[in-house]
């Protein structure tokens, strides 16, 4: 089984994962991968904010655990249909303001747990 991949760094705009050369500005994290998280994909915005469609594809990965960063002003919504809909899934979900969603994704992936990601960078 894949190990999540710590989060090698969070600024404003920019997210960096370890063993991944690009930088993304939203990022999915999952064991095994990551990729850019396109709002566009979905037709996301701040509110009503994240959807199902957005975590489906983290959920898929095998995960016992979804952390989703709301963004640094935690701007970005979680609608409690989403949580729901991850709750469903067997997968236990935290939602926490995108520095200490990071910091706690990695302190569970640190410690070998099956965790996935959805991280807004920017307000």
């Amino acid at each position: 089984m894949s190990s999540s991949p710590e989060i090698a760094s969070l600024s404003w705009g920019h997210m960096k994962v370890k063993g991944c050369s690009s930088s993304y500005k939203d990022c999915k994290v999952w064991p095994g991968g990551s990729r850019a998280w396109d709002w566009r994909e979905t037709g996301t915005d701040h509110h009503p904010g994240v959807q199902p469609a957005d975590v489906e594809e983290v959920l898929r990965k095998g995960i016992d655990l979804l952390v989703i960063g709301r963004g640094m002003s935690e701007a970005l919504q979680v609608p409690s249909a989403t949580l729901d809909f991850v709750k469903q899934n067997g997968v236990d979900v935290r939602v926490l303001q995108t520095e200490k969603a990071v910091a706690e994704y990695n302190k569970l992936a640190g410690q070998g747990a099956k965790v996935g990601g959805v991280f807004h960078s920017t307000c």
